[in-house]
């Protein structure tokens, strides 16, 4: 499982646009958004608590699939479906390691 502080967005230029980093919080289990890429979010989302943000395509279940994540100490997928005007999409998730505990949480969205 790789450290919290070995993940750098501008590492994975072509990508950028669609990863984002979580950072997870225990006792009370809580989720805040880190960075969000330009393609799915971006700035506007950036240091807000998943539960205080209104979340909306590609985000749909995210608090769900972050519980999921942290209590597998895994890898976990989401894939939704077609909704309106906003393409079916595939979301994964990556436990990071940090702080003697999986402390962040690198997501990344790919579109149908």
């Amino acid at each position: 499982m790789p450290f919290w502080d070995d993940a750098k967005l501008s590492d994975l230029p072509d990508l950028t646009e669609r990863l984002f980093l979580i950072d997870a919080f225990q006792d009370p289990e809580r989720f805040r958004l880190a960075q969000v890429g330009a393609g799915i979010g971006g700035q506007e989302l950036e240091g807000l608590f998943l539960d205080e943000a209104d979340l909306a395509w590609p985000f749909a279940f995210l608090g769900a699939q972050c519980s999921v994540t942290l209590e597998c100490a895994g890898p976990t997928c989401f894939r939704g479906d077609d909704a309106g005007d906003r393409k079916a999409y595939a979301r994964l998730l990556l436990p990071m390691w940090g702080d003697g505990r999986i402390s962040m949480l690198l997501g990344a969205v790919g579109v149908d």
